[in-house]
């Protein structure tokens, strides 16, 4: 089988921020069937390290970025697991990302040059009997490990695969942390890992890496443009041909629905009403799963929601982020009975929401891949989405080829605009009266493939096609 070492800063079930964690999860079981044996590496946080059994120690490393530090291995379901126990880096209470503060870690760039270099020493030296040909390298937190494995000689030709999952983040650092993240003196240059006088983590593994992927074919046309490409468009667009879209799926199991067809839905909709507190109301009852972020469009959400109301819609909305968004959505909740909002997240509400929701509405700016999309499609409750990144990968419009042909999942809008999710929003509601076709577009969404199956065979294309790179 091929060995590829997976290396992220966070992976379910063992900790979990964003959809990052749920990729990294899923992709060592859905490659086992394509003939690839993928181990992962994660920072040993807190949460890793009590949830990992029964694991022994592989190699012993005296200072990794100020302490001693361990690499131990354990299992992930039934693939290889590798966590470094660095406590003076890892062991904290709090987000794995940010301090009490809210803010980032101030020790952040040492924190994942660690784990990137720890990807990087396995690549050259073996962990224990197993030896990766193969190093893919999730966001900033672990793409500098293609530049530390060529600093290194790489001597055994491991190739190199960075997934962007999010180009908003790329992991900066100030210039003068050079020496102390032990990066090569020759790679600062505008063609290497600088960017505007700072260091770019993320830009280090673009420049470095065989090959880049991110998680829609959308995106990455996106990622070409100024507009999408977050100042690392240029670096992109002479690196086109090496750049690859593949799209995130779910885990079918864990996200299964509590009902076999649409019509199941219609008592779980009863329930989330009482627990809610909402009224019966003639139109569609719309989540929100979400933070609460410019990103998201959910400001765009709040002046479209008096057309919703006067729909007969009602909205229910999960989630946390900016505080004058979260104050603006309690206000609305204050306003109607017919919304209802609750602040922060609860992953067994988020599944009653899904379950009960008529139709889910993610309005983003821009969106990688999205996974709550997906989630929507698989409980057949129909997604309202922005035409970006995933959304327009993932949902077949209910416009009027869609219609014709009697294939719609859901509904989009362009551009990403207060008007237009109006527009829109409106257009769903008359949809929804139509009892018909809104039964009919369930079913197509609940049909609709959003496993892993198509993605696995598309990731094993690629690492084949990486492996033979001379």
């Amino acid at each position: 089988m091929k060995k590829v070492l997976s290396v992220a800063s966070e992976c379910v079930p063992m900790v979990k921020t964003g959809g990052l964690a749920d990729v990294a999860g899923a992709l060592p079981g859905a490659l086992s069937e394509q003939g690839v044996e993928m181990a992962t590496l994660l920072p040993g946080y807190p949460a890793v390290m009590a949830g990992m059994g029964e694991a022994v120690e592989v190699r012993r490393y005296s200072d990794l970025f100020g302490g001693e530090a361990r690499l131990l291995r354990g299992k992930l379901g039934k693939s290889p697991l590798f966590v470094i126990d660095a406590p003076h880096l890892f062991d904290r209470e709090g987000s794995i990302y940010l301090g009490a503060d809210g803010r980032d870690w101030p020790d952040n760039p040492e924190r994942f040059a660690a784990l990137s270099r720890v990807a990087a020493l396995i690549a050259v030296d073996g962990a224990d009997d197993w030896f990766p040909e193969i190093l893919h390298c999730h966001d900033w937190q672990a793409a500098l490990a293609p530049l530390y494995l060529r600093d290194m000689g790489n001597p055994r030709n491991v190739r190199t695969l960075v997934t962007i999952h999010n180009i908003a983040f790329q992991g900066l650092a100030r210039r003068d942390m050079m020496e102390r993240l032990r990066l090569p003196m020759w790679s600062y240059d505008t063609d290497g890992i600088e960017y505007w006088g700072q260091i770019s983590a993320l830009k280090a593994g673009l420049v470095y890496a065989d090959r880049i992927s991110t998680v829609s074919p959308t995106y990455a046309m996106e990622l070409l443009t100024p507009e999408f490409g977050a100042g690392l468009d240029g670096i992109l667009r002479k690196r086109a041909t090496d750049l690859t879209g593949i799209l995130n799926g779910i885990d079918l199991e864990v996200w299964k629905p509590p009902y076999r067809t649409v019509r199941g839905k219609a008592r779980h909709r009863a329930a989330l009403r009482e627990e809610l507190g909402l009224p019966e109301a003639e139109g569609p009852l719309c989540i929100v799963i979400s933070r609460l972020t410019e990103q998201k469009g959910l400001d765009l959400l709040l002046e479209a929601l008096p057309t919703l109301l006067e729909c007969g819609g009602q909205l229910a909305l999960l989630g946390s982020g900016d505080a004058s968004l979260e104050a603006a959505f309690a206000q609305a909740a204050r306003g109607s009975e017919h919304v209802s909002v609750q602040i922060g997240y609860d992953e067994a509400l988020s599944r009653r929401l899904m379950a009960g929701g008529d139709c889910i509405l993610v309005p983003s700016r821009f969106e990688p891949c999205g996974l709550t999309q997906l989630y929507g499609l698989r409980f057949g409750t129909l997604p309202l989405v922005a035409l970006t990144g995933g959304l327009a990968d993932t949902i077949i419009p209910a416009n009027a080829a869609g219609l014709a042909a009697g294939v719609a999942t859901g509904f989009q809008f362009y551009p990403v605009s207060a008007p237009v999710l109006t527009q829109e929003i409106a257009e769903m509601c008359a949809a929804f009266r139509n009892h018909a076709l809104w039964r009919r577009m369930q079913s197509n969404a609940m049909r609709h493939p959003v496993g892993w199956e198509t993605s696995a065979v598309a990731y094993a294309a690629l690492f084949e096609e990486i492996s033979t790179l001379s």
